[in-house]
């Protein structure tokens, strides 16, 4: 039997021996790679839903399904643009021709031809209202009759006043004070409670820088009504103060006049403070935590004058911090205050706001109208005349009050002394007795 030629060839079976491309097989594999990639993506989805086949899903299978966060982010962001500031509230039958503050608003209407209302409705500047804060900056009183006029018993009270004015000036301060007063109302145009009362803007007839002809004492001397602090702490004097201080957020427990503290007995408000810095601590509130730590340790270290027992006035910040005036008064300075026929010894304890003056501490101001409290002015009128001697201010500590009246005559009797028959007050110790077991 002759050998088969093809080892490889099986009988029976014809073997293909055509070198054509594998049409069908490479189809076979182009079909599958397609449908494969198509499974994967939403294509099928859509093609049952375009059938009316999709999947329906029972509560049970729902609650399995992730929670689809896009679309949520999605929703928050659109809340929070549909979020509103606090604007203006139009109260029914309000009439803002007078308002609160003090001030007027007046109105008028102008007309501009405009386009379809459908357009203009969506338009921005199509429907408002412009505010314009118009003011009147006063002049300072510079003639002795202009001081007069405020309070008509000063030329009986000091006779040389007449004559400190013949030289007198206009204290720049005066227009640094009403710049300050136009640039907070700026700020705060737009915030009605924020805005200066009429009151509070008007509030001082003049600030003179004067200087006596023979003695060269010099004096500031300003014309304002007069408001009421209540700030200041001491536990050396005052070891108890009310709850109601101690745990207040806004009672201010420091004085810009102070001294080394000498007693043993701790100040009352370190405890309200206390609480108020666990609480920042407790918020990661870090500046506040800085600021009520910082107060703690000059709370432990100093002590202040108290507005309910020590006669001071205030004279605003900026004032205080010049440096190159002559006549630019400091803490501890010693004053002399003139409300209708009394004169009152007291020193400046404190800094104030630098868009207003006429501030004097509680104690002062009971003494000029007994019914004045923290939110109750002595004076409403311009009439309380102010005598700074700058430059006068002793070694700080504990106030004396006879101390304070001694200087304050001598000081006096250098621009020509009180007239007759008047005296400077006499201040009492009014201060709470402390237990010698608190010693």
């Amino acid at each position: 039997m002759a050998p088969n030629p093809t080892p490889y060839k099986i009988d029976g079976v014809k073997r293909r021996t055509s070198n054509s491309f594998p049409w069908v097989t490479a189809f076979f594999a182009v079909s599958a790679f397609v449908l494969g990639i198509t499974i994967l993506t939403p294509i099928p989805e859509k093609i049952r839903r375009r059938l009316g086949l999709e999947r329906k899903i029972t509560p049970s299978i729902r609650k399995k399904e992730p929670k689809p966060e896009v679309i949520y982010k999605d929703r928050v962001v659109e809340k929070e643009i549909l979020v509103r500031p606090p604007y203006y509230e139009i109260k029914k039958g309000t009439d803002v021709s007078k308002t609160s503050r003090g001030f007027d608003y007046k109105y008028q209407i102008q007309e501009k031809v405009g386009r379809l209302a459908s357009n203009e409705r969506e338009k921005d500047g199509t429907y408002e209202a412009s505010l314009t804060f118009s003011v009147v900056r006063p002049e300072a009183a510079k003639r002795f009759d202009e001081l007069v006029k405020q309070n008509p018993d000063l030329p009986q009270i000091l006779p040389g006043l007449k004559t400190l004015m013949e030289k007198s000036r206009v204290s720049p301060f005066f227009k640094g004070l009403y710049d300050n007063k136009k640039s907070r109302l700026k700020l705060y145009a737009n915030r009605f409670d924020r805005v200066l009362t009429k009151h509070n803007y008007f509030d001082c007839e003049t600030m003179l820088e004067l200087e006596h002809p023979e003695s060269k004492r010099k004096v500031f001397l300003f014309q304002t009504d007069m408001d009421v602090v209540s700030d200041g702490s001491d536990g050396d004097r005052v070891p108890t103060m009310p709850d109601k201080i101690v745990n207040s957020a806004n009672y201010q427990p420091f004085t810009s006049y102070g001294w080394k503290k000498t007693g043993k007995i701790e100040n009352p408000m370190i405890a309200g403070w206390n609480r108020m810095l666990a609480a920042a601590k407790a918020k990661g509130n870090s500046s506040e935590v800085k600021r009520l730590s910082a107060g703690i340790a000059d709370l432990k270290r100093r002590s202040f004058l108290i507005a309910e027992y020590d006669p001071f006035v205030v004279i605003p910040v900026f004032i205080l911090q010049d440096r190159e005036s002559a006549w630019g008064p400091n803490v501890g300075d010693y004053v002399a205050v003139i409300h209708e026929k009394k004169v009152y010894p007291a020193i400046v304890g404190d800094g104030g706001p630098s868009s207003k003056i006429g501030e004097a501490s509680l104690r002062m101001a009971k003494a000029l109208n007994p019914k004045s409290t923290p939110y109750s002015a002595p004076v409403s009128g311009l009439g309380v005349t102010y005598i700074v001697f700058p430059r006068t201010s002793g070694t700080w500590k504990a106030p004396d009050y006879s101390s304070w009246k001694t200087e304050c005559a001598k000081l006096l009797n250098e621009i020509g002394g009180l007239g007759k028959g008047y005296e400077l007050h006499e201040w009492s110790n009014t201060l709470p007795k402390v237990s010698k077991g608190n010693d």
